[in-house]
């Protein structure tokens, strides 16, 4: 199992799409930039097909400390949701990307 970086990204766009290198690189980073603005104004991103980030506010409660069992409280957050979509959820559970990687090792 191997690791996707913003290396492979960006060495991907440049081979598919025919530009350079350094402009695949640039491509790749103002997309990201854009999704992490975007949520970090508070907005969803929604990529058809793939699946949909948002920002989630956690209210204040109480957690425990393990260890010693005492009542600690812990402060209103922001998180990051990730909710794929039906179509991702599918080539996963179908195993689709296994199916290639078995089947280019086999020719």
């Amino acid at each position: 199992m191997t690791t996707v970086t913003r290396a492979h990204l960006a060495e991907h766009i440049y081979s598919q799409v025919g530009l350079s290198r350094h402009e695949s690189a640039d491509l790749l980073e103002g997309v990201l930039e854009k999704i992490a603005a975007t949520l970090e104004e508070g907005h969803s991103v929604k990529l058809s097909g793939f699946g949909t980030f948002s920002v989630r506010q956690k209210g204040r409660r109480t957690g425990r400390n393990p260890k010693t069992g005492v009542e600690v409280p812990i402060m209103p957050r922001s998180v990051l949701v990730f909710r794929p979509s039906q179509i991702l959820k599918n080539g996963v559970n179908e195993g689709s990307g296994t199916k290639r990687m078995k089947a280019g090792r086999e020719a």
